[in-house]
């Protein structure tokens, strides 16, 4: 049931729209974490590993073959450019919070290890054992 969740839409919109609210809550709102050194940047690789992940795998199921790792890397693309446009956001609009180089780079990171993941497991999907 939860794979064919995963081949619709939603999930990846939904997580689209994630990325968007919780970006979008001005710094004085975000609660005080623990004191984990990066903190901020891991969570910044995480949700834009999901949104690879997600957006390929909804994807996947959509494109021929022999396109599909083009689509893969223009997914990849298209998150790297949601996460600078994030930053921006935030910059401009939104109270208390930041412009940060580093959470741009840790955004690419995040899209890069989804898109290998998804890489791996269509691989590991279409591998003859």
């Amino acid at each position: 049931m939860i794979v064919k969740l995963l081949r619709t839409i939603w999930p990846a919109v939904i997580w689209s729209a994630i990325i968007f609210v919780l970006l979008s809550l001005p710094g004085s709102d975000l609660p005080e974490g623990p004191s984990i050194p990066y903190l901020d940047k891991i969570i910044h690789v995480f949700l834009f590993g999901a949104h690879v992940y997600l957006w390929n795998t909804y994807l996947a199921n959509r494109v021929k073959t022999g396109k599909i790792l083009w689509i893969f890397f223009l997914t990849f693309l298209i998150t790297c450019l949601y996460g600078v446009g994030m930053e921006y956001y935030q910059k401009y609009f939104v109270p208390n919070r930041g412009f940060e180089t580093g959470d741009m780079i840790a955004d690419a990171a995040g899209a890069l290890g989804g898109w290998l993941l998804c890489k791996w497991n269509r691989t590991m999907k279409h591998k003859v054992v």
